[in-house]
């Protein structure tokens, strides 16, 4: 697994054996960024299941200016650590060491981009986005990605967000809520 594009392009990104974390395909990313972006003038990034922060990573690589990724898995946690120190630009990202219900209670400030991929899809997405909503934590233009199983039916409207839209690539599905 490497960065696909931006300033960190080409870098490679480290994963974890097993299937504690079931990090985001070269393909797939590629494809969720040219979706949404392919790349951003500044904002500020949440990955509320980092994984191997590949995301978040990519994110910041194609223009966003700060990230914040979560993590309660320790040595996914490692993993995460290690990538963002392979980008020379630790400054930029933010690891939570906790539970995502955690840590929503715990950041500040808006996002312009959000990453969900939660282990239990359907559920998970609808009550975070309606905890980051509630909180107050989505700015007006954002993003909020979500990467699911294929077979994963979101709803149309999540609290004051809508699909704007959805692909499906091999046995992902990537949802894309804007308000």
């Amino acid at each position: 697994m490497r960065i696909v594009s931006g300033v960190y392009g080409g870098r490679p990104l480290k994963t974890m054996e097993g299937n504690i974390t079931r990090p985001t395909s070269d393909k797939v990313r590629g494809a969720m960024f040219n979706m949404i972006g392919p790349y951003f003038e500044a904002g500020r990034v949440l990955d509320l299941y980092a994984g191997s922060g590949g995301l978040a990573i990519e994110a910041v690589s194609r223009g966003m200016t700060e990230a914040v990724l979560v993590e309660r898995d320790r040595k996914a946690q490692a993993i995460v650590e290690s990538n963002i120190a392979m980008t020379r630009e630790k400054d930029k990202f933010q690891l939570l060491k906790m539970e995502a219900d955690r840590a929503l209670m715990t950041v500040n400030g808006q996002f312009d981009l959000v990453f969900l991929d939660p282990p239990y899809a359907k559920e998970q997405i609808v009550a975070d986005i309606e905890n980051l909503d509630k909180r107050g934590l989505l700015s007006d233009s954002v993003l909020v990605v979500c990467e699911t199983d294929k077979t994963v039916q979101l709803p149309e409207e999540i609290a004051s967000l809508g699909i704007w839209k959805e692909k499906i690539y091999g046995i992902s599905k990537v949802t894309v809520y804007v308000r």
